[in-house]
């Protein structure tokens, strides 16, 4: 059968269906028909009228039952039809008494489609019909009824088919079986050949359907021709029916080396994994490869046929001398030089006793020929290659073509590892065409289209940042309002990498802070960011880019905007100097690996970065100990529970911001308040109230009733490895710091600066101190 091809299904073709009666002339079972001789026939329902010269045989299912069954009377035929193209064929208005042959599930279905009475008159099994003869409904050849497989049913039909061994895939199987002439009388350009008789030179999709139908009818074949629509393959690129045809071909043994091909499969990376089972799969029943083609367009098959006998001459001689001609003129010569000159010396006297062949080389053979081409004759390239990357139905073509070209040649696959990916729908999950309309154009979607109308240009890094966010295992959606929803997320990472910039302006790198000397919450600021970065690169090595997607966005809008940018805005703005240095080691520790880990994703905001980054670029990498951040974890999640409790309270108007309140803690574990303690007077930066972002936080030793009930907003956070902490939050205590705008009872106390709180008059009374120390060195 013809190679490989690609179908798109309409599901509205319409088909000139017709049932047809074929005569039996003899049961090779005694007594099975004799009776109704010669007046019986063989019925069998076909969508392809024009197939029936190419009929070989009519298969029956042998495990279905079958009945003889008399025609007794013409009802009203025609108001059966229920308003459908119909025609009662010839034979039913005929005065001759008429048997046929049908699958005896389907005996009353066809009185009512035929529109006539049927009257059962014997039945037995399928297997009983083997080997009967009937008179072919062209030529008048005997044949065969032969037994099929599970394709013959009685969903539809007669429960016989007829088999046209050169025009099917289950026909051409059970020919093979019974050893039946593969005929195929159609041409390259979809017309009878000559042997097809009188149907000869007519299109088997007009003119000649059309006649076999009329002949059938003229002979009294016909019983039933009416319209059918149904499912048919169509040609993906002019939208024209499809015909399926026999042809002669070239095929590549693969059983000398398939155990070969399948060790060496089982030694390559899958990616994904599920991959190696459909390789396995479709290697493993593999024996012989189609190698040839009947296309105009493509490498030729460099064979030559005698004119006479038909017999191919293909020799290492002749093969050597074309491929000479090749690598000096290129393929095409074959298609333009004269056969004398294509041969080689020795039989150009005999020149005209053959003609050169036509048939090109499956382009599968072509591109799984690649790594021969290109990594073993290139400097700088080496084989087996790092990694094959195609789209899923790829397991059939290019990655089996590959390896089994590399097996045969080599003894070795010719990759390392296979990334294989589906394919990209558009918004609504439909597969692009140009005919629907519905093309996303990648390069408008980078630079905008022409007009104010279309969509704007989002940019390269934009289109990186959705490739790596989808997992590409599968097929994806991509449009405008995915990619707009992208460029929301491509502006929050770049506003991290400016608020990392920004914020390190002023810095250099003998400000480095010691990790020992680190706060806690930027020991665990760090420990995030070492875990985070190592579960990049774990994904970028396992190529799981929407991983890597998912880790950015969650550590950039939750670990680091919503948390610890949030805390360090404090420090930075009117911290003091330690605790503003210690934040900027942190930060600065952030954007050095932060750009490295997009800069394969997102290279044109990595290189921004990277340009104006300020300082040396060789920091070293900090090794978190999981000790130091084991109760900052527990803190953070106890920190979410405040926020609650906090918007509660804004919501009942009691507070606005949240540096307006003071949250109270009661626990019974002695043990956390310890560690509550410890942690709020380790330093300022790791202070419970910078943490939660509120004024004022008091651990209470014990808690009573009337405390309770005197706080309007509380709640409880529930841990294990702390016991209940109960929370509460109201109005902070004392003034507002006009600097910091943290209430605190010490605004007022200064008299030089009554507006400020204890933190803020130191910061600015070393800053007025500064000028001066330094006029005295």
């Amino acid at each position: 059968m013809n190679g490989l091809y690609l179908f798109q299904y309409s599901e509205n073709h319409i088909s000139r269906s017709i049932y047809a009666a074929f005569k039996i002339t003899n049961s090779s079972n005694p007594g099975l028909l004799d009776e109704f001789l010669p007046n019986v026939r063989l019925v069998i329902w076909t969508t392809t009228p024009w197939t029936i010269p190419a009929n070989a045989a009519v298969a029956v299912n042998p495990e279905l039952s079958y009945a003889v069954v008399e025609v007794q009377s013409v009802l009203e035929s025609e108001s059966a039809s229920g308003g459908k193209l119909r025609k009662v064929g010839n034979i039913l208005n005929s005065e001759n008494k008429l048997f046929v042959v049908v699958a005896s599930d389907l005996v009353s279905t066809l009185e009512t489609k035929w529109g006539v009475k049927l009257v059962v008159q014997k039945s037995f099994p399928g297997s009983a019909l083997e080997h009967c003869r009937y008179i072919h409904p062209v030529n008048d050849n005997e044949c065969s009824v032969v037994l099929g497989g599970d394709y013959i049913t009685t969903e539809s039909g007669t429960g016989l088919v007829h088999t046209a061994p050169g025009h099917g895939q289950e026909d051409y199987q059970t020919g093979l079986k019974y050893g039946l002439p593969i005929i195929s009388p159609v041409d390259d350009d979809g017309n009878f050949t000559a042997e097809a008789g009188q149907f000869s030179g007519l299109s088997v999709l007009g003119a000649g359907n059309a006649a076999v139908v009329k002949y059938l009818d003229e002979q009294h074949l016909l019983i039933l021709e009416e319209s059918y629509k149904h499912k048919y393959p169509y040609d993906w690129r002019s939208k024209e029916p499809t015909i399926f045809r026999a042809t002669e071909q070239w095929f590549a043994s693969v059983d000398g080396f398939r155990n070969a091909a399948m060790d060496a499969i089982g030694r390559v990376t899958w990616v994904p994994p599920q991959g190696e089972n459909r390789i396995v799969a479709m290697t493993s029943s593999r024996s012989d490869w189609c190698i040839s083609r009947q296309r105009t367009w493509g490498v030729p098959i460099p064979v030559f046929y005698h004119v006479d006998s038909q017999e191919p001459l293909i020799t290492e001689e002749t093969i050597e001398h074309i491929k000479a001609i090749v690598s000096k003129k290129g393929s095409d010569a074959w298609w333009y030089m004269t056969t004398e000159e294509l041969l080689p010396e020795k039989y150009r006297d005999k020149a005209s006793e053959y003609r050169k062949g036509t048939d090109t080389m499956d382009v599968w053979f072509d591109s799984g020929s690649s790594w021969a081409a290109v990594l073993a004759k290139r400097d700088g390239l080496n084989l087996p290659a790092d990694i094959y990357l195609e789209g899923s139905d790829q397991h059939r073509g290019w990655f089996q073509s590959s390896l089994l070209t590399s097996i045969a040649t080599t003894g070795k696959a010719p990759y390392r590892s296979v990334i294989t990916h589906g394919f990209v729908l558009d918004e609504k999950g439909f597969k692009m065409s140009k005919s629907l309309g519905n093309v996303v154009d990648p390069e408008k979607m980078i630079v905008g289209g022409k007009n104010q109308k279309e969509e704007p240009g989002y940019g390269a890094d934009v289109l990186r940042l959705w490739v790596s966010s989808v997992d590409y295992a599968g097929d994806v959606l991509i449009g405008p309002q995915i990619l707009r929803q992208m460029s929301d997320m491509y502006r929050k990472l770049r506003g991290t990498m400016r608020f990392l910039l920004a914020n390190l302006h002023d810095w250099k790198p003998e400000n480095y802070v010691a990790y020992n000397d680190l706060p806690k919450i930027d020991k665990y600021a760090l420990f995030q960011l070492e875990n985070v970065v190592a579960s990049m690169m774990d994904s970028y090595e396992n190529y799981q880019f929407y991983k890597i997607y998912q880790m950015l966005q969650r550590f950039a809008i939750v670990d680091l905007s919503n948390f610890y940018f949030d805390v360090a805005k404090d420090r930075l703005y009117v911290g003091v100097s330690f605790t503003r240095k210690s934040c900027q080691t942190v930060l600065n520790a952030h954007l050095l690996y932060l750009v490295r880990a997009i800069a394969p994703i997102m290279p044109h905001l990595a290189e921004d970065v990277w340009q104006i980054y300020p300082f040396k670029k060789n920091e070293e990498w900090l090794s978190v100990p999981k000790d130091d951040v084991d109760f900052m974890s527990i803190i953070l999640e106890l920190r979410s529970e405040v926020n609650k409790i906090l918007e509660n309270a804004r919501t009942g108007k009691l507070i606005g911001s949240s540096l307006d309140a003071k949250v109270y803690l009661h626990t019974e574990s002695t043990e956390t308040v310890s560690k509550l303690k410890e942690l709020s007077s380790s330093n300022d930066a790791d202070a419970l109230h910078r943490l939660f972002i509120t004024s004022q936080v008091e651990v209470l030793p014990s808690l009573n009733e009337e405390t309770k009930s005197s706080i309007s907003y509380t709640g409880k956070f529930s841990d294990p490895r702390t016991g209940d902490i109960w929370i509460g939050v109201t109005r902070a205590d004392g003034a507002k710091c006009e600097r910091c705008w943290n209430y605190t009872l010490e605004v007022g106390s200064f008299h030089d600066h009554p507006t400020l709180c204890a933190r803020c008059y130191g910061v600015i009374d070393l800053q007025l101190q500064q000028p001066a120390a330094a006029a005295v060195s």
